[in-house]
């Protein structure tokens, strides 16, 4: 560890942007589960809000790869930063990571951003729920409320396939038994031979719900985990006519099916549609490449530059990761986005070139 750790004044802080990083530890969680910390070489004190995710950029088998994580660390522990992975059959970037990712190797990462966090939400009373490794945000939650000893009432329930796959089982216990705010429910789908589980089984429904959290309808519930059962548990809930303005779920993730068919219908209709007149058209140029393009109403800056074959970095598509935020310099936009990028970069003049429609002629540094 380099000494300036020994001269706070040299500390920066972490900011929304490309920043390279050191993994300094790997923490094998389950059987498929690993943690991957990270720290800078000069110091960096990594603020972030609880629940936010960033993007790693990589190299895989020479291509470039964006893929967005969710930090599991809290903020409290302000040096350095987590990510926990789980090995996904066929998964690209999860299989490299953990059969490649190890102490001492450098990549850069973008972020952090996201909405989903418990900063801008605050509450007395939370309710986190997650399956699978859909534990990281709220587990970065709790994390941050357990160590800065918050006067937050936390109910925590997960659920896992099994016992063997129960991620952080030992640190939940621990905060468990150490404070009387925490309390742990983990439900298992199933238990194989040989394991013993004396606790919840098969999925959360809502006997369960009413077992472990009497009070669920006072309180702020976080969300997380794979798309059924974040749809499942917001089924539940509004049956219960839950206040669903106090529900917060972790959007990132895999392209929803209904999103994909629309852009695949609106690309057909586009296919279909007659040339837009040069009047409703707005160019599109890039300072740094001195090239432009005059693109038509609805079409975003990435496509733009992509028709000029610029690759501006992009992971989610959705206006979520931020990956793809460059500098606009000129001219107006209507952007959609998904907690990305944040009010400050967008008083500097930032975008997020994915979801960045141009009102009029736009100029971008790029």
């Amino acid at each position: 560890m380099s000494n300036d750790f020994l001269y706070p004044v040299t500390t920066q802080t972490w900011s929304n942007g490309r920043h390279v990083v050191r993994c300094v530890k790997v923490i094998q969680e389950t059987w498929d589960v690993r943690t991957f910390c990270f720290m800078a070489d000069q110091p960096v004190l990594f603020f972030f809000k609880p629940g936010q995710f960033v993007t790693l950029e990589l190299e895989i088998d020479g291509q470039p790869v964006m893929r967005s994580y969710t930090i599991s660390s809290s903020p409290s522990v302000p040096y350095s930063f987590s990510i926990t992975i789980k090995r996904v059959p066929g998964g690209k970037v999860s299989n490299w990571l953990h059969d490649n990712l190890s102490e001492g190797q450098e990549l850069a990462v973008h972020g952090p951003v996201g909405l989903f966090n418990a900063i801008d939400f605050p509450a007395d009373k939370v309710l986190f729920l997650s399956g699978g490794v859909g534990i990281t945000p709220v587990m970065s939650m709790a994390r941050w409320f357990y160590d800065t000893n918050a006067n937050v009432d936390m109910v925590f329930v997960h659920s896992a396939r099994s016992p063997k796959d129960i991620i952080y089982q030992r640190e939940l216990e621990h905060m468990a038994a150490r404070i009387n705010n925490f309390n742990l429910h983990v439900i298992c789908e199933k238990h194989g031979l040989g394991e013993s589980w004396s606790g919840y089984r098969g999925y959360l429904n809502q006997p369960m719900l009413e077992l472990m959290a009497p009070d669920y309808l006072e309180r702020e519930i976080f969300c997380c985990g794979p798309t059924p059962y974040m749809a499942a548990v917001k089924r539940l809930l509004e049956a219960k006519g839950f206040d669903m303005s106090r529900y917060h779920e972790e959007a990132f993730g895999p392209v929803p099916a209904e999103v994909r068919q629309e852009v695949k219908e609106l690309a057909e209709l586009a296919a279909d549609a007659p040339e837009v007149p040069a009047a409703e058209r707005n160019q599109v140029s890039f300072i740094s490449t001195g090239k432009s393009i005059q693109v038509g109403p609805g079409e975003t800056v990435h496509a733009a530059a992509a028709k000029l074959g610029l690759h501006i970095p992009k992971a989610c598509g959705m206006g979520i990761c931020g990956t793809c935020k460059v500098l606009k310099t000129a001219g107006d936009v209507d952007m959609e986005h998904n907690g990305g990028i944040t009010d400050e970069d967008v008083a500097e003049g930032y975008i997020l070139s994915c979801c960045s429609v141009p009102r009029n002629d736009v100029s971008i540094e790029y």
